[in-house]
């Protein structure tokens, strides 16, 4: 389709109503590069892809996917051998956990009827494994620790270092305070420095990395932190050398899968885009038509998207109808007609939802051609009549059965006699080659051309006499007229010289006289439809009350039935009990036959009534369903408080998943599953379930003194979960002081745990710096 109708109609601002709708960037290349489509099949397509989205709302109101960001740039460079940096493989990590969503989704979707979609769904392929790999990469953009053995020793031995050389600056703080400006450390090129007074600055020996602007100041690098800064800047490039080595490895891991996780953001994408089609047509009242192969258009209500207030117009264009010539006065809403029409039929062949009421049909159009406004060029000396008529004949020369043409005031610009005959002449051609054209006009010629022809069809837009406005109400069938006279007569001029101009075109009045009376004829109708109209939408909302309460009903009737039909099952067991008790002292007293007693048994279990199984309800089987663990599941490891992804479930029962780069086997009991964060629900606290140990009863102190740092921390972990378990408000931590290690990582632990409300040390005379008091929230 010719981008200059694009551009005329302006196509491109429609596009962007659906810009705010979208979630994802991959959902927004593919509007902004969508077009207007000429084959049926995926018109129709695109139609179905739309209806499924309403019917799928119907059961999920709240159905969204989460945000994420195009991965074809990644992608690409993988292809090229390159490795991904953090950001880049985020945004893979985040395709990779919004496709396991959808997945989850589908397989839980139930009672939903779906053309289109499933064969979505479906193209969608996990990597649990690869999932629980790029867990080392937090959201943040942290790589944690268990990323790597490796990463683990060298943080580790960072951490000590930075320990070591804080505890020696604190020594030197406290022992040469009074040679310092200040108590407190500070920072130069990276280095913690000491601030020394200018006249000490020899009798400490070190590096002296700056000078204050007065010069009273000193910044020295004590010699006794030298060499220890160095290991830490040497342990610092071995974290980045790592972090590169484990970037690299990642991206190995991803590379072989580039084109298909490229795919599944694909899909992605385009159910979003889906999604904002049927979030456009739900807010803006907007519908999919029918698609007609014959041309056979009705538009009922439609509007144009743009206005902030558009005019419900109908609009009917048959199949037997070629042209639709539309007369009357200016600022009546002619060229507002002609764009609804043309933009209508490039939303519809976008696969767009278009502005109109349910039940509208669209015709297929290969290409849509409109000669609209003034488009006068003062570069090639051309008036505004050649310039429209140059572009005319474009039209004619490139047009056939299969377009749309839109004219606005055809044949304008030139002498009305020879420019009403030109028009004609053209409409005719158009007419004669099968061509649907619509067009606005001012010459009163065109009434006669538009009563007479066969398959030309006049319409006007309807002019309010008595407020001397326009409604903008469409009236097909019935030609404009100049209400020239009305406004004259109201506007005060005088009633002897109307009667003259009268006179004067006495030949029209009676032609004046029919339109308005045509013009009465269909704003009666109008109102008659309006009506039909309001009766309609009437009894489908009682119509939908009614299927409502029916299905209440029915449910209700079912349960009660359930309910008598078990109360029955246990008479009739107790009946049956209680005959084979008698049954019993028959036979030992009568000489009943055996067959005889197991025929009576027999007719006493057909009097039970057949009871609903209600464990194969739907509902249930989905809630339990929910319950269990899956391949391709997030989980918490319980003991070390790391997340991972479920890849495997083993013969015996246990699970194998992967935790960053790391492989373990766990027992059921040993992870819990994490639930996805929807993205319109509020975040909730993470809970993190553990088992419960056995013990004389919770203790609210935990004493770390003399502890190593892996047992400290280990401790630790399981004493605030004990805590939460046992729902205790506060609890205290006895560390010490020492090297400040164990603190220091008891610290950095509560500061992490998002059940802790606060901590802070404890008071002077309960342990000081020595001891944390900890308030859980």
């Amino acid at each position: 389709m010719n981008q200059k109708i694009m551009e005329t109609l302006e196509f491109h601002k429609v596009k962007a109503l659906f810009e705010p709708l979208m979630l994802t960037e991959q959902g927004a290349v593919e509007l902004r590069e969508l077009m207007p489509m000429t084959d049926a099949a995926k018109i129709q397509q695109a139609f179905d892809e739309v209806t499924d989205m309403a019917q799928l709302f119907v059961e999920h109101p709240r159905f969204s996917l989460g945000a994420t960001i195009d991965i074809a740039p990644a992608m690409k460079r993988l292809d090229l051998e390159a490795d991904l940096n953090i950001s880049e493989i985020l945004a893979v990590k985040k395709v990779l956990e919004v496709s396991k969503e959808l997945v989850d989704f589908y397989q839980q979707l139930e009672n939903v009827d779906l053309i289109q979609l499933p064969s979505l769904f479906e193209k969608i392929e996990l990597f649990p494994h690869i999932q629980g790999s790029l867990q080392a990469i937090n959201n943040a953009g942290f790589v944690e620790d268990f990323a790597s053995e490796t990463l683990t020793k060298i943080r580790r031995k960072i951490r000590e270092s930075e320990d070591q050389i804080r505890q020696v600056l604190q020594d030197m703080l406290k022992s040469k305070s009074d040679m310092l400006t200040d108590t407190v450390l500070a920072s130069r090129n990276g280095r913690n420095v000491l601030p020394v007074k200018n006249t000490y600055r020899n009798r400490i020996s070190g590096v002296v990395h700056d000078i204050s602007a007065s010069g009273s100041t000193v910044y020295i690098e004590p010699r006794a932190v030298v060499s220890l800064n160095e290991e830490l800047t040497h342990a610092k490039a071995e974290e980045r050398h790592e972090i590169s080595r484990i970037l690299q490895e990642l991206s190995d891991m991803l590379r072989p899968h580039s084109r298909v996780i490229r795919n599944n953001a694909w899909v992605i994408g385009h159910l979003d885009f889906i999604r904002a089609k049927h979030v456009f047509a739900r807010t803006y009242q907007a519908t999919i038509p029918t698609l007609s192969l014959t041309k056979d258009i009705a538009l009922l209500n439609v509007r144009h998207p743009l206005l902030a207030n558009p005019v419900p117009n109908d609009l009917y264009f048959k199949e037997a109808l070629t042209a639709i010539v539309i007369t009357g006065p200016n600022t009546g809403g002619k060229t507002i007609m002609l764009k609804t029409l043309g933009l209508t039929h490039l939303m519809a062949q976008s696969g767009l939802p278009i502005l109109a009421d349910k039940g509208s049909r669209v015709g297929l159009f290969h290409d849509i051609f409109a000669d609209i406004g003034d488009e006068q060029s003062i570069e090639q000396s051309l008036s505004t009549f050649s310039s429209h008529m140059t572009h005319t004949v474009d039209i004619l020369a490139t047009a056939d059965q299969d377009s749309l043409i839109l004219f606005d005031e055809l044949g304008a610009g030139t002498d009305p006699q020879e420019g009403a005959s030109l028009a004609m002449a053209i409409l005719e051609d158009l007419r004669l080659r099968g061509i649907k054209t619509m067009a606005t006009t001012h010459y009163p010629e065109l009434k006669a051309y538009g009563i007479e022809t066969l398959g030309v069809e006049n319409a006007s837009m309807e002019f309010d006499s008595q407020s001397l406005r326009p409604t903008y109400k469409f009236m097909q069938g019935v030609p404009g007229r100049s209400n020239a006279f009305e406004i004259a007569k109201r506007l005060g001029l005088s009633t002897a010289i109307i009667k003259d101009a009268e006179n004067m075109i006495s030949t029209d009045s009676d032609v004046n006289h029919i339109i308005e009376k045509l013009e009465a004829q269909t704003v009666e109708s109008r109102k008659r439809l309006d009506t039909i109209r309001e009766v309609e939408q009437e009894n489908l909302k009682m119509n939908r009350v009614l299927k409502k309460l029916y299905h209440e009903f029915s449910r209700e009737k079912e349960t009660e039935l359930n309910k008598a039909r078990l109360e029955a099952q246990e008479i009739v067991t107790m009946a049956l009990a209680e005959s084979d008790d008698i049954l019993k002292n028959l036979n030992s007293q009568a000489s009943l036959k055996p067959h005889q007693i197991i025929e009576a048994k027999s007719q006493l279990k057909k009097l039970a009534p057949e009871v609903v199984d209600l464990s194969k309800n739907k509902v249930l089987k989905k809630a339990k369903k929910e319950k269990a663990a899956r391949v391709g599941d997030d989980i918490l490891v319980t003991s070390y408080g790391q997340r991972g992804t479920l890849t495997k479930q083993l013969k015996d029962g246990r699970w194998e998943a992967q935790v960053g780069l790391i492989k373990m086997t766990l027992k059921a009991d040993e992870f819990t599953l994490v639930k996805a964060e929807k993205a319109e629900k509020p975040k909730q606290k993470q809970v993190h379930v553990v088992k419960r140990t056995t013990g004389k009863g919770p203790k609210a102190r935990l004493d770390l003194r003399g502890k190593r740092y892996e047992e400290a921390m280990q401790e630790l972990d399981e004493f605030i979960d004990q805590a939460l378990l046992n729902n205790m408000s506060q609890v205290d931590i006895i560390h010490g002081i020492g090297t400040g290690v164990i603190r220091e990582g008891v610290t950095k632990y509560l500061r992490r745990n998002k059940q802790v409300k606060e901590f802070g040390y404890a008071p002077q005379n309960a342990g000081g710096s020595g001891a944390t008091i900890v308030i859980f929230k």
